[in-house]
């Protein structure tokens, strides 16, 4: 038998008696988050509606302007699986587009509020002085704002158009997340590799962009997965009460706004756009208690590694 030793081979290191082999940061993460069985499955839903977003519109017989004048207020069949409303559209094209205009705006809103909360909760932070006064101000004055009067007076004069809608929701969403995070980049700032880079005159945003802004990404993600939650309620409102997303362009919200008027008469207008609304929040909601308790190292409920 050779000696790896005599030929020169490198030996694996063996772990100690009872020692457990270290763990990155993402997989220990990963392994608290598969464990949730809850989270799992909002990640499962989650998927599923992306992909009947995505490809839903590949198995429809109808587009969701197009108009079938022998099928008016139609229930639920094989021609038209979800049914039509009062003027013949199709309800299974409607929903899914209904639902890819919701995760749109869910997602560019919940980006853009995740991102200018974190630049200025933490600059705030780091700057200190005249600007943590200014930006403190103005989080408080428009945390005690009617937020929701904000956003239909905003929005009522856009037309019905998403991009506007998303614009006007991540300006009124960003300050309470950026309260948070001003609150705790208060004890980042003091930490020792942020004096070192002041020492070294690395300018100031950039320490609070490449050095603060990462120290609190696992908070920035649950952030963004609430976010999504957010802005897809928040839009849904609007578009139940008319100053969200109009026709010809079509919304969960709006959707369920247009069955609610008729939910007696031709019930399936309602249910099925309500239904995939209800699968969204839920699923994300689960995600996002399943990532607060994965990257949360104080929370019991993600066991251990």
């Amino acid at each position: 038998m050779v000696d790896p030793l005599a030929e020169g081979e490198a030996v694996p290191p063996v772990a100690a008696p009872g020692e457990r082999q270290r763990l990155s940061k993402w997989r220990l993460y990963g392994r608290r988050f598969v464990r949730n069985r809850p989270a799992v499955g909002g990640v499962v839903i989650f998927v599923l509606l992306v992909l009947f977003a995505l490809f839903g519109s590949f198995f429809q017989k109808y587009d969701h302007v197009e108009l079938d004048f022998l099928a008016l207020s139609d229930p639920p069949s094989p021609e038209h699986w979800f049914g039509t409303n009062n003027a013949g559209n199709d309800l299974y094209a409607m929903v899914v587009v209904g639902l890819q205009r919701s995760l749109l705006i869910a997602v560019v809103v919940a980006t853009g509020t995740t991102i200018l909360s974190a630049v200025i909760g933490t600059a705030a932070a780091y700057f200190g002085g005249r600007v943590e006064r200014v930006s403190l101000f103005v989080i408080h004055f428009l945390m005690v704002a009617p937020t929701f009067l904000l956003l239909a007076m905003m929005s009522n004069d856009s037309g019905g158009d998403w991009k506007v809608i998303a614009l006007v929701l991540i300006l009124v969403s960003w300050f309470f997340q950026a309260r948070t995070i001003w609150t705790l980049s208060l004890s980042l700032r003091e930490r020792e590799f942020v004096h070192a880079a002041r020492y070294m005159g690395v300018p100031g945003m950039r320490i609070v962009i490449r050095h603060l802004i990462p120290n609190i990404g696992s908070l920035l993600v649950i952030n963004f997965t609430l976010g999504v939650v957010g802005a897809v309620m928040a839009e849904t409102g609007l578009s139940f009460l008319g100053f969200g997303v109009k026709l010809p362009d079509v919304s969960l919200g709006s959707l369920i706004g247009i069955g609610a008027s008729s939910i007696s008469s031709t019930p399936w207008m309602f249910y099925f756009p309500a239904a995939a609304l209800t699968l969204l929040t839920v699923s994300m909601a689960l995600v996002a208690d399943g990532l607060r308790d994965a990257l949360d190292p104080t929370s019991a409920a993600g066991g251990r590694a």
